[in-house]
């Protein structure tokens, strides 16, 4: 390992293994590519709601998603950010390409928005806008397992700065520490909840310093550093799911996008888009890879044309699909057993 000198973060240059590296590294450039074009259809009018995406948050992101274990009963709980987490751990980009376009085939079958899609038998609960709220579900999933007697679970459930000062946060983890639940609590400190800064959020030095009060184990890692992110997470996901309690890991990084695409960021200066933070982790580990003689030059750009030609196929069958009828619709639950979680 590193330090960098301009941010004093520790860098991990061996602590992560090649095969794991480039794994999330693709995941991260599939999760950009997709994102690029879904963003591309809402500006050009093709599109009912809104378009959040993860621009600069794929390394947080993936470093959990991939490491959750979705086959042995884990849970997933993604914010609005998380397209690179939801692929690593194993949402197909048609459902994401089916919410955003509204099919009736998608999770939620085009009736709620664009962006709460989930399948919670499959450990991905449905995402709640008011993030902090989610702390609460996932610990709701991961009770109803201990009541079941089941253990060796992890939760894993991700917001961004803001969240952590709401409420519901407070409530949801402050719970997670009592029971000391299976939990880890990914925090992406982009700096900014939408326009509000952080000095204007809170007053202890680090975010991560709130973890000291509930009693539970905080972890950071710089945002922008691949190896870092799943180095850190790693670590926390093992304690978690040894008995340790809740965990919660914070990860600071610059959003390089507005708070969503009709939100053009004019109120990020100049200053942090140039600090240490404010670079774009996808390129940092496009470097790391191409440094490290992983893959090639034209390898990058060969994987990137077949992630491309796999997104613009997905959103072209989208397109096609149908959309949901107010008239024809019967407006069931979607928990009634003819309409619960059918395969995409």
């Amino acid at each position: 390992m590193t330090k960098n000198e301009e941010s004093g973060t520790v860098e991990n240059e061996s602590d992560v293994s090649a095969d794991q590296y480039l794994q999330a590294f693709r995941w991260m450039l599939l999760a950009r590519i997709f994102e690029d074009k879904i963003s591309a259809l809402y500006r050009a009018g093709k599109m009912v709601g809104g378009v959040y995406v993860g621009k600069g948050q794929e390394a947080f992101s993936v470093a959990m998603g991939m490491q959750l274990d979705r086959s042995g009963g884990d849970v997933y709980g993604a914010s609005i950010r998380d397209q690179a987490g939801r692929i690593a751990f194993g949402e197909s980009l048609l459902d994401g390409a089916r919410t955003y376009l509204g099919s009736v085939k998608g999770p939620m079958r085009g009736r709620d928005g664009n962006i709460h899609r989930g399948r919670p038998r499959e450990g991905t609960p449905a995402m709640i806008s008011h993030l902090g709220a989610s702390v609460s579900v996932v610990n709701g999933m991961l009770m109803g397992m201990r009541f079941q007697g089941k253990t060796g679970m992890v939760g894993g459930v991700c917001m961004g700065d803001g969240s952590t000062s709401t409420g519901s946060f407070h409530e949801g983890v402050n719970q997670a520490a009592i029971e000391k639940l299976p939990l880890v609590i990914a925090v992406a400190n982009n700096q900014f909840a939408y326009s509000t800064s952080t000095d204007r959020q809170f007053a202890c030095e680090k975010l991560v310093d709130r973890a000291l009060g509930y009693g539970i184990r905080g972890h950071s890692c710089d945002g922008t550093d691949l190896g870092d992110c799943l180095s850190v997470f790693r670590d926390a996901i093992d304690l978690a799911r040894g008995g340790d309690g809740p965990q919660m890991v914070v990860g600071k990084m610059l959003r390089l996008s507005g708070h969503g695409e009709h939100d053009d960021a004019s109120y990020v200066s100049d200053s942090l888009k140039k600090d240490h933070f404010g670079r774009d982790c996808l390129e940092v580990a496009r470097q790391r890879v191409l440094a490290e003689n992983w893959m090639s030059p034209e390898d990058v750009k060969s994987t990137a044309a077949e992630l491309q030609a796999e997104v613009d196929a997905t959103v072209a069958q989208v397109q096609h699909e149908e959309l949901p009828s107010p008239v024809g619709e019967k407006w069931e639950a979607l928990s009634t057993s003819s309409l619960i979680e059918e395969k995409a």
